[in-house]
């Protein structure tokens, strides 16, 4: 996975703030991982069962997430009041999946109210952050997940100075509104650059390279790499069965990257990079210097 952070510098704004973002998988939480220094103080709001997921929901507890009731509106909306004067004492950004829960289905669900109502009460501004697609290389269905690339991108914070509680509806559709036409603008830009199209398996509209045929030109050493695949109803799938022949190939790092049929979530644990993504993330932990 390669993550490309834009707006850092909102992320790192020494504020309290409001964060919602859309929520399509548990992969969010990785890239979480990979920018959380840049905002610094943050808490992130999570569904009660978690807690009870041990050793991680006592860890999480200890590191101050905040464990709402989802299935009582009411408890979930005073944990949530709460947490608001830490917040602004401490200067601590407040982390929200606004859309409830997680759904890869390609687009941004309906918001929930919940983090407005905290910003609007506290008057503290709302950052949206935006995750692109995850559907060029993960299939949750089909239990298929290929290297990829995911653009987060941090929107100016929308602030909420005078607005009441009548706002509300507007002040979300606002937000919604800036987040989508974002998640589509990233979620375009990945697949054009690296020419992908479904769940990065098949080539993309009009092309007639894989993504596995991709990865083997991209080695030195490799010649050209000649690619079939078995086509149900006329188009590849996620499960298509894929060979590869390679002309003067390189032993090392080839069976790495070049497989016969696509790999299920568990096999990138083994280690190495197979990404076709050599692009380095922006603002990676080791570049930053904290004061």
């Amino acid at each position: 996975m390669k993550w490309e952070v834009r707006g850092a510098e909102y992320m790192g704004s020494d504020r309290a703030m409001v964060i919602v973002a859309n929520h399509q998988s548990s992969l969010d939480i990785l890239g979480m991982f990979d920018f959380w220094h840049l905002m610094d103080k943050c808490t992130v709001i999570a569904k009660r069962e978690l807690f009870f997921a041990w050793p991680f929901g006592l860890a999480a507890w200890l590191s101050g997430l905040i464990f709402i009731d989802r299935r009582h509106a009411q408890r979930a909306q005073t944990a949530m009041n709460e947490s608001t004067k830490m917040l602004i004492e401490k200067r601590t950004k407040l982390w929200v999946f606004p859309e409830g829960t997680r759904r890869i289905t390609n687009e941004i669900h309906p918001f929930k109210k919940g983090a407005f109502h905290v910003a609007v009460r506290a008057q503290l501004p709302i950052l949206p952050i935006v995750y692109s697609s995850y559907h060029t290389f993960l299939d949750d269905k089909a239990k298929v997940m290929n290297p990829g690339h995911v653009i987060v991108t941090a929107l100016p914070p929308i602030e909420t100075t005078g607005l009441t509680s009548d706002d509300i509806p507007e002040l979300i559709e606002r937000t919604r509104n800036a987040m989508i036409e974002t998640f589509k603008a990233t979620t375009k830009e990945v697949e054009n650059r690296f020419n992908l199209s479904g769940h990065s398996m098949a080539p993309a509209k009009g092309g007639t390279a894989t993504v596995i045929s991709r990865i083997a030109a991209a080695m030195p050493g490799c010649g050209a790499v000649t690619t079939t695949a078995s086509k149900q109803g006329g188009a590849p799938t996620a499960t298509t069965v894929t060979t590869a022949t390679i002309r003067t190939p390189v032993e090392t790092g080839v069976t790495g990257l070049i497989e016969p049929e696509a790999r299920k979530i568990g096999s990138l644990l083994g280690g190495g990079d197979a990404s076709p993504i050599k692009e380095p993330t922006a603002y990676r932990r080791k570049d930053v210097q904290r004061d």
